[in-house]
């Protein structure tokens, strides 16, 4: 791996406020930049929001709003977000930015000689802005099961991308890991989608059925289809293709996208940089999507979980940790707010934020806060490492975890206010309490490097009261209980 690092998280349509799923991308993205630059890597991390399309325009129409400043209203939601969850984002782009439309028009002619016009008739779903074919339509009893409206039949004049010339070059890539898909279980889903070839696309809509877009080269009666113009951005925020330093940092080392985007990425993206020369990403990162109590969230059921309202209720660190470690990287996952606190409660308050308050009270108590010398803590990092290569965020956190309860065990065991009671009279207990708090401590710093990619305010508040030697009087814990779903249980029973 080089020292430039790309990754890239999928652009959002700004119509809605921010889902779990965005928060999602953010975190994942966020966790590896982290990591990378912890060891010594430069990285480039893009985000930014998908402002064109008839959804938007709908939405503006709806508000009385010019297009435009209904995306000007509505972009800052997910900056917040990202705020919110500690990302460090060095790259954002909107799809209305002028530097970006103007970079889509120039690929648009670069791909001129894969495009050719077409008529299209059949089926259509406005929520996902994409073509369904007759087969698909059937199967779901003609409704799209992911925004619960009825297909649209179709019948216009396009422009399509030739993404059948490229079937061969992008199975090749998918089967020797040239572009990775992970997990392999998504890896195998879409080369089954693929059997009989890439589908060529519609990249265009008559003006008159999307007027909100970016205009096709040569052509006044035609608009972008929305995803040309979106997936370009992952070079477009680059400087694609006029600021030469794009080249420096694609191809993409990971981009994080949800399971039901992937065929648009593993497909249509592909051809897109095969038609214009350009080499594919290494990485494609699914995750899955997060239900809750089982039930997909939707705004009529009523279950959607507003990720702000997470943050906000116990912090952006323990947001991270639970999104982190009980949602699988690469597989679905569920939330409830019983679930969570839970976690948060036993897992961040008793066994890690007891934990260091215990060794820094005991510091502080016996030896005047003074942290003796340590023998350096050791433990195997073999583990966590392999998980964090092999993009299991989840189980590097457990790794961490093993490390915490062994040392919460381990504290349990030598009994260090047994040792402390003797030290008085006893010079070897002095010697043995201060080596073992020492050992403690030490440990814990080493927890706080582990979790810096996952919980970078907590690891760097457990560094500041052990790094320099001496523990500070005041202590602050770090997770103070919240009961704001489940019963305290030093309640008074009702």
């Amino acid at each position: 791996m080089g020292k430039n690092l790309y990754i890239t998280t999928a652009i959002p349509y700004v119509n809605g406020t921010p889902h779990i799923g965005n928060a999602l991308d953010y975190l994942l993205a966020d966790i590896w930049t982290r990591y990378q630059k912890q060891n010594g890597r430069e990285v480039r991390f893009q985000v930014g929001t998908d402002e064109h399309g008839n959804k938007i325009a709908a939405k503006a129409a709806e508000n009385n709003m010019d297009p435009q400043a209904y995306v000007d209203s509505m972009y800052g939601n997910f900056q917040i977000l990202m705020g919110a969850l500690g990302a460090e984002y060095t790259d954002f782009v909107r799809t209305t930015d002028g530097h970006h439309k103007g970079a889509v028009q120039y690929l648009w002619q670069q791909l001129e000689p894969y495009i050719y016009k077409g008529s299209y008739e059949g089926w259509y779903c406005v929520g996902c802005e994409a073509f369904v074919t007759d087969k698909e339509a059937t199967e779901n009893n003609g409704i799209c099961p992911d925004h619960n409206q009825p297909y649209q039949r179709l019948s216009e004049e396009n422009f399509y991308l030739k993404s059948s010339a490229f079937t061969d070059k992008i199975r090749e890539a998918i089967e020797t890991n040239k572009m990775r898909i992970i997990p392999e279980f998504r890896k195998k889903e879409f080369l089954e989608l693929i059997k009989d070839g890439v589908q060529d696309v519609s990249i265009s809509r008559p003006r008159k059925h999307l007027s909100w877009g970016v205009g096709v080269p040569g052509d006044d009666t035609q608009v972008m289809y929305v995803w040309l113009d979106a997936l370009a951005n992952y070079i477009t925020v680059l400087g694609y293709p006029d600021n030469e330093q794009w080249k420096e940092f694609w191809p993409a080392d990971v981009q994080v996208v949800g399971k039901d985007i992937l065929r648009f990425h593993a497909g249509i993206w592909p051809a897109m940089l095969l038609g214009i020369g350009l080499s594919l990403p290494k990485v494609l990162l699914v995750h899955g999507h997060v239900n809750v109590a089982g039930a997909k969230m939707s705004k009529s059921v009523g279950n959607v979980v507003n990720p702000m309202e997470v943050i906000e209720g116990y912090g952006a660190d323990a947001f991270r940790y639970y999104f982190a470690r009980h949602i699988a990287t690469q597989d679905d996952g569920d939330f409830t707010w019983e679930k969570f606190e839970t976690a948060y409660n036993s897992e961040l308050g008793n066994d890690l934020g007891n934990l260091v308050q215990r060794v820094a009270s005991m510091i502080t108590r016996y030896q005047a806060g003074v942290i003796g010398e340590a023998s350096q803590s050791e433990h195997d990092m073999g583990p966590y490492r392999e998980a964090m290569q092999k993009f299991e965020f989840n189980k590097a956190v457990d790794e961490v975890w093993l490390t915490v309860r062994s040392l919460n065990q381990y504290l349990e065991n030598v009994k260090p206010w047994e040792i402390a009671k003797n030290r008085e009279k006893d010079t070897e207990a002095a010697e043995h309490l201060s080596e073992v708090l020492a050992y403690a401590s030490s440990t814990l710093v080493q927890v706080a490097d582990l979790l810096a990619p996952f919980m970078p305010t907590t690891s760097k508040a457990i560094h500041e009261l052990f790094e320099t030697g001496v523990v500070p009087a005041q202590l602050t814990p770090l997770f103070p209980k919240v009961y704001l779903h489940t019963q305290d249980p030093r309640a008074p029973k009702a």
